[in-house]
């Protein structure tokens, strides 16, 4: 019975305070500094530890468990390429790391429209390859990412095999934004968090001078054969619900291993809200099921 009167009141939370702030009638240094302030009631587990660091000349956040890590896995934060932080999401990547026994290590990677694409793959392509560098086996390296970090997970597995890289051994995607040109939104009878009108803004301040149908700005117009086994988790109430089933189309077309899982009654990225929703911490151990399934022994 209390768990759903916690959803029903953290979607009127969404709702009321957060869905108000991700508009465009909300300068975007104030956007980056309230969604700073709201992403504080997403906490990461006690037992993890944070250390700051660079890699391939990036800002990234490192988090793990205890000394002994399994694999790795480079976390791409979301935030419509324009606001979020390694700092925003350490509660989702600090219940991953525990979930996974994995160290989880989120880039900084640089924000439009200061820098526009191709900034940010070009920063998480530079972490994955100072990681393979540092000595790490790509089969022991994982991809994970929520909303524009979703999408962002997809262009860095295609530039790797485009690049003749290594692959990662899996990718998850929460909420994965994918079709930037906001043609084919679903419109569900409740969308507690986005505005489309933010979210095509958002996508223009992104792709700057580039086309929005680019596969490496929208990866559900790319070739997504040769790319690892990827689980894609969408909430039934947001808009990039179709952007999720999309791409597990595209990808199982390529005959990717692709699994799709939709969260009835649930909103963007719902994930971040592990600590409080049983259907969120249930969410989180299906990701860190698919993670450890796929990395290398």
């Amino acid at each position: 019975m209390f768990q759903p009167l916690l959803e029903a009141g953290l979607r009127q939370t969404m709702y009321r305070l957060v869905r108000p702030l991700l508009s465009n009638g909300v300068s975007l240094k104030l956007q980056r500094n309230l969604i700073r302030q709201a992403y504080r009631t997403s906490v990461p587990p006690r037992s993890v530890q944070f250390t700051q660091g660079t890699l391939g000349q990036v800002p990234v956040l490192r988090t793990r468990m205890n000394n002994h890590s399994t694999g790795t896995v480079v976390y791409l934060h979301g935030g419509g390429y324009i606001l979020g932080s390694a700092a925003t999401h350490k509660g989702i990547a600090g219940h991953l790391a525990k979930l996974t026994g994995c160290e989880v290590i989120i880039p900084d990677y640089r924000l439009a429209p200061e820098h526009p694409y191709p900034a940010a793959p070009e920063d998480a392509e530079a972490v994955f390859r100072a990681l393979i560098k540092e000595g790490k086996p790509a089969e022991k390296i994982a991809i994970a990412g929520d909303s524009a970090g979703g999408g962002l997970s997809l262009v860095l597995a295609m530039r790797l095999r485009d690049h003749g890289h290594p692959l990662p051994s899996s990718i998850t995607c929460f909420s994965p934004w994918t079709d930037l040109t906001s043609q084919q939104l679903y419109s569900p009878e409740c969308e507690p968090v986005l505005h489309a009108s933010w979210v095509f803004k958002a996508a223009k301040m992104y792709a700057g001078e580039g086309a929005l149908t680019n596969p490496m700005i929208s990866p559900v117009f790319g070739d997504l054969k040769g790319l690892p086994p990827t689980l894609i988790q969408v909430g039934g109430q947001e808009i990039l619900l179709n952007d999720a089933t999309r791409l597990a189309d595209a990808a199982k077309a390529a005959q990717v291993d692709a699994t799709l899982e939709i969260y009835n009654g649930l909103w963007h990225v719902f994930q971040t809200h592990s600590a409080q929703l049983t259907r969120a911490s249930d969410a989180l151990v299906v990701a860190a099921k698919h993670i450890r399934r796929h990395l290398a022994e």
